[in-house]
């Protein structure tokens, strides 16, 4: 009878401690390599193992936030394979919410460098981050705000109870986060130095927590103290550096050494190992998720072994359903702004978010949240969000950062043709009920030469507009350009072009995407040139001056991703242009008309066009683009001087630095398709062919004059280009085939590093 009570008794015992038996899980940094989190979650369920706390650092923050916050492992699946994904992680911003009407015009900027005084002395102050944090601080908000309000910012009343580590750099500590804002937690663990920005949390700029601790198991006995830790890492001990690699380099230099080992007695460690997906390779994911559920299935036997107890998964399901259903609706009301001296810019940033309305949806509040990250003058946003149990609304605090006053810019262009150039812009900003932008740039090389300064005043009213003034001289000598790499050439015509101009211009938005503009410039184009193709030394080119003024009303729509070599978006403009001016020609050596001639030119020119990306699938792009200019443009006094002032069709890059005739007329139509094949979310393969088809087609004379031709379809030209394109983050590196249809060279092979973009011209 004592036996079978004895047995009995230990029957009841272990029942119990199986029934009591907690779990945690523990997950490790490593960038990417940490989606296979996601597999170890989903494995463990699929076989009824409890998972009772979570804890991670840096990308295991993020899997078990999510996880602790009521997500499925499906939906987290869901989410990294999203586009939204894509964009969060690379700081880029979405097609439907890019604001057009706050665009600078485009220049060929690598590097943006503030220009600030500290401690007495002028400090040029490089970037912080290489991905922008906007995108990223807006997703969190979006992805937990609700639950941050459900578990009533304790994270021990999340779904699961969880915690996450970060690094406070300053006092050389780790920081254990278990309450707060929960997005605001899981977004300081993650925050790899130089790829993102810091937050600031308590007063304390935190950072990556696997700087100094990878792999938070002795937090997790020390808080949760669970029976059981289940450990999953992806991260790499110390390793030997390659000399080429610059992050990998900083990245052993401020890693801590972390213990990545588990008692076997108490707990099991699972270790993924894979040199194939680096730190932001997240378009790996099913790679990811593949290597994760090998692990984690090659050790399921010893697992159970160990966790005795089970939970039916659909007792988790039931529980996850539970405390979604705690969630409340986002919508905001009270908003307050933070870092603003200027109260009219702070009621600006209030109006621009609220605009009538006493509460706010997140959908429109996502939409006037990108208007703001469009400001030039406004460096960065954090947005964070208190839920107010009495008025049953989101309060949002914005944590903004304005720009610095001065900025300094370099870029250009790296060429293996003579198109190289140099660029160095200069920008002041400051605001005082309206925002003042004075800027200034030069460019510097053979082929193009410019400068450029002028301001623009953004006035924040109800329906918000600019006036902008700029004084600008540019110069093109096509014949420095024109020698060839690899192919023998035919020297074209001598051509140079000098231009100054003045313009004037307001502008205002219509929708997101779009702005009307109009204004009025002054413009004095100089063209000198060779009538014919052999010419010596001492022979003197033909000149044409055409001073004018120009007044102009515009409507365009631009949505591209980049603004050059796109991939997505469209693009769309229309503009009206009258043109009143003289022209006067003076002969060369090798001329056959009159030594001198003058004459006066009234027009009108309208030019529309259309760009277009569709997206078939996640490997192919196709691309449309249709353009045509008509105009009652008069002849002018030679066909070289008619050619050169007419509008051209350059639709590629490497077209804008070539002047071909061919694709130069007053009225033509034009149009083209292109194939993008993405090979990844920085690199594509793109073929584009174009049509050209000039409209009543000037054509030269015997004496060189020009004259319109008969036929209202003459001729049509052709040209193409087949280019590798990788995006750097600071300009595009492309290696580029190009044809023309013209005489002489028709292939042209480049490798380019950055933009080949210029100022804008009077006409």
């Amino acid at each position: 009878m004592f036996k079978k009570t004895i047995i009995l008794l230990a029957v009841i015992i272990i029942a119990f401690q199986a029934r009591s038996q907690s779990v945690g899980l523990v997950l490790s940094g490593g960038g990417a390599k940490g989606m296979a989190h996601i597999a170890v979650i989903k494995v463990l369920e699929e076989n009824n193992i409890p998972i009772d706390y979570v804890a991670g650092t840096s990308i295991g923050a993020i899997v078990a936030g999510l996880y602790a916050a009521g997500y499925s492992t499906d939906e987290m699946v869901e989410l990294f394979k999203s586009d939204d994904f894509y964009f969060w992680s690379t700081g880029q911003i979405q097609r439907e919410y890019r604001y057009y009407f706050k665009n600078q015009e485009p220049d060929p900027t690598w590097l943006q460098m503030n220009l600030a005084r500290k401690d007495e002395k002028v400090k040029l102050l490089p970037p912080t981050n290489l991905i922008s944090s906007e995108q990223m601080n807006f997703a969190f908000m979006e992805l937990t705000a609700s639950t941050s309000a459900a578990c009533h910012y304790d994270f021990n009343q999340l779904m699961v109870p969880f915690f996450c580590v970060a690094s406070d750099i300053k006092n050389d500590k780790a920081v254990i986060l278990r309450e707060g804002d929960l997005g605001n937690a899981i977004r300081a663990s993650m925050t790899v130095p130089l790829y993102f920005k810091p937050i600031e949390i308590n007063g304390n700029l935190l950072f990556d927590g696997g700087i100094l601790n990878n792999f938070p198991t002795e937090y997790m006995k020390q808080i949760f103290k669970p029976d059981i830790i289940i450990g999953h890492t992806v991260a790499e001990g110390k390793r030997s550096v390659d000399p080429d690699d610059l992050m990998g380099q900083i990245s052993t230099m401020i890693m801590r050494p972390t213990n990545f080992k588990i008692d076997s007695a108490t707990g099991m460690l699972l270790e993924t190992k894979f040199e194939e997906i680096g730190l932001l390779d997240f378009d790996k994911i099913d790679l990811a998720l593949e290597k994760g559920t090998n692990t984690v299935t090659n050790a399921l036997d010893s697992i159970k072994t160990i966790v005795t107890r089970r939970v039916p998964k659909e007792e988790v399901t039931r529980k996850r359903n539970n405390f979604k259903a705690r969630k409340p609706a986002m919508y905001f009301q009270n908003i307050q702004v933070e870092g603003v001296k200027d109260p009219m810019q702070r009621q600006f940033i209030i109006q621009s978010i609220k605009h009538r309305s006493d509460v706010v949806s997140l959908a429109d509040l996502k939409t006037e949240y990108f208007k703001l990250v469009a400001d030039q003058h406004l460096k960065s946003i954090q947005p964070i969000t208190y839920y107010n149990e009495n008025s049953g609304y989101f309060d949002l605090h914005l944590k903004v950062e304005p720009e610095k006053k001065i900025d300094l810019n370099v870029g250009g262009n790296l060429s293996t043709k003579p198109i190289n150039q140099g660029f160095a812009g200069f920008n002041y900003r400051s605001y005082h009920r309206r925002a003042y932008t004075l800027s200034s740039n030069l460019y510097f090389g053979r082929f193009y030469s410019s400068f450029k300064a002028g301001a623009r005043i953004d006035y924040p009213t109800r329906l918000p507009f600019y006036m902008s003034c700029f004084f600008t001289l540019n110069r093109w000598d096509y014949y420095a350009s024109s020698s060839e790499l690899f192919f023998e050439n035919v020297r074209p015509p001598y051509i140079i072009q000098d231009e100054l101009n003045v313009r004037v211009e307001s502008g205002l938005p219509l929708g997101l995407h779009s702005k009307l503009y109009a204004g009025i410039a002054y413009t004095s184009s100089s063209d000198e040139y060779y009538q014919l193709d052999e010419f010596q030394k001492e022979d003197t080119p033909d000149k044409t001056v055409f001073d004018a003024f120009v007044a102009q009303l515009g409507l365009e729509n631009n949505s591209l991703n980049f603004k050059q070599y796109a991939t997505e978006g469209s693009m769309k403009s229309i503009e009206m242009k009258y043109i009143a001016g003289n022209e006067n020609y003076k002969a060369g050596t090798t001329a056959m008309q009159s030594s001198l001639n003058k004459n006066t030119h009234n027009y009108f020119l309208l030019n529309g066009a259309i760009l277009k990306y569709f997206r078939f699938s996640k490997r192919f792009t196709l691309g449309t683009h249709a353009e045509a200019t008509f105009s009652n443009k008069p002849l002018f006094k030679t066909w070289q001087s008619m050619v050169l002032s007419a509008p051209g069709f350059q639709p590629t890059p490497h077209s804008k630095s070539m002047f071909i005739s061919n694709f130069h007329s007053n009225n033509f139509l034009a149009g083209g398709l292109k194939g993008i094949v993405n090979l990844s979310s920085s690199m594509h393969f793109r073929i584009e062919g174009y049509a050209f088809l000039p409209v009543n087609e000037e054509l030269m004379a015997p004496d060189q004059s020009a004259y319109h031709s008969d036929n209202i379809f003459e001729n049509y030209y052709l040209q193409g280009m087949a280019s590798l394109v990788y995006q750097t983050g600071v300009g595009p590196v492309s290696l580029s085939l190009n044809y023309y249809d013209k005489e002489s060279t028709q292939y042209y092979v480049t490798l380019n590093f950055g933009y080949i973009l210029f100022n804008k011209r009077g006409l």
